[in-house]
């Protein structure tokens, strides 16, 4: 890249995402990660209704907008955009979606795979499960402490 700098969007929106757009860029090669509400069955609860996501927005875009940023020190990213649902996100919908635009396709895929398992790790955005019958929360991470 020739010493610009990398656009990059962070944005959560209530309830599932909008229909995929394909964001413009000058790159070569760009890659598009989205993460559906899958169906699956409980043993004790049934079917799954929908996952409800909360986010502390201010920390959550944050963190996000900070993800984006390594990853645009570590790769020669043109374009990065990371949206997360909050909210209810029935079967089916979309609740994130990672775009990278870069150069050379190779950067756009380590990048994008590296941004939603940071995602996952980091970012704090909490998951409910709604079945047919009852609620379960996903277990995460611990919180990783440093030494003081």
């Amino acid at each position: 890249m020739s010493g610009e700098a990398t656009f990059i969007e962070v944005q959560l929106f209530e309830g599932p995402l909008p229909s995929a757009h394909t964001p413009s860029h000058d790159g070569g090669g760009a890659c598009c990660f989205e993460g559906r509400t899958r169906p699956e069955r409980h043993p004790e609860h049934r079917d799954l209704i929908s996952l409800d996501y909360e986010a502390y927005p201010p920390l959550a875009t944050r963190t996000m907008q900070d993800l984006a940023e390594t990853a645009s020190n570590r790769w020669p990213c043109r374009r990065i955009d990371i949206h997360h649902a909050t909210g209810i996100v029935p079967v089916g919908a979309i609740s994130v979606r990672i775009h990278v635009a870069c150069d050379h396709r190779s950067d756009a895929f380590e990048a994008c795979r590296w941004l939603i398992d940071s995602l996952k790790q980091q970012v704090p955005i909490w998951k409910r499960e709604h079945w047919a019958d009852g609620t379960t929360w996903v277990d995460g991470e611990p919180v990783r402490r440093t030494a003081p």
